[in-house]
């Protein structure tokens, strides 16, 4: 049966509203925190399933019978900083319970990063390295129990880091990584470093594969072999 699902926020951001604006309604900037969208100011501005206002609104909706899916961004500007109030609805037509929780969590990651990229990175673009929106998937072993807790291990993240310490993280074939935990939830590691952003899912909760997505900064990143050698490392720890 279709259940309908909301998820709203509202959350300061630290930058004025054309930066947000740009960095949730421009494709390159879209892949600098979330993964990339093909955003056409032209075909978005002529688009019915559209609201295209900079740098006030952006909304998108998609629909297919019962089915819909619809993300709106609304900016204010408070100060030096901005307000952004998002919301994103839809349709589950099963597992609702666990899909809505994964929703709500990994929005919470999301728009974190979202902060990150505003506060460190913007108006810089980057390299976005795994298969969206998914990222790299761990193997199927990875959605077992206790598999997060086994990515965090094999990265060095033990019980005694909290957000805000200084990491190293050394991944045989990607490492090491010099960084802050910018973000610590049971099901999710945020690591920043001078050049990128580092981010893993523990989908396990939500009876999925391990996902991990990464933001470069760097000139000449070569985001298939780092796809590469990130997959070797994350089949290597569930082996």
């Amino acid at each position: 049966m279709p259940t309908k699902f909301e998820c709203s926020r509202q959350i300061e951001l630290p930058a004025s509203p054309d930066h947000v604006w740009a960095a949730v309604a421009t494709s390159d900037r879209n892949a600098s925190w979330l993964f990339p969208n093909e955003i056409e100011p032209g075909v978005a501005a002529d688009n019915p399933n559209v609201v295209w206002d900079p740098p006030r609104r952006f909304a998108v909706r998609m629909e297919n019978g019962e089915w819909f899916n619809m993300l709106d961004f609304v900016v204010e500007p408070r100060g030096d900083s901005s307000v952004l109030h998002y919301c994103h609805t839809g349709i589950f037509f099963d597992n609702f319970e666990i899909q809505n929780e994964g929703i709500q969590q990994h929005t919470d990651f999301y728009l974190h990063t979202l902060g990150q990229y505003l506060r460190y990175f913007s108006p810089r673009t980057a390299t976005y390295v795994g298969d969206m929106p998914g990222g790299i998937q761990g193997p199927p072993e990875s959605s077992q129990p206790g598999g997060f807790e086994r990515l965090k291990a094999a990265l060095g993240v033990s019980d005694g880091i909290s957000e805000g310490d200084s990491v190293r993280l050394t991944p045989q074939g990607v490492g090491p990584l010099d960084g802050v935990v910018d973000y610590l939830r049971p099901n999710f590691v945020g690591i920043r470093t001078a050049d990128g952003r580092y981010r893993f899912f523990g989908r396990t909760a939500f009876g999925a594969p391990i996902g991990v997505t990464l933001h470069l900064f760097g000139d000449g990143v070569d985001a298939e072999h780092t796809k590469q050698a990130w997959q070797f490392w994350l089949n290597g720890v569930f082996v």
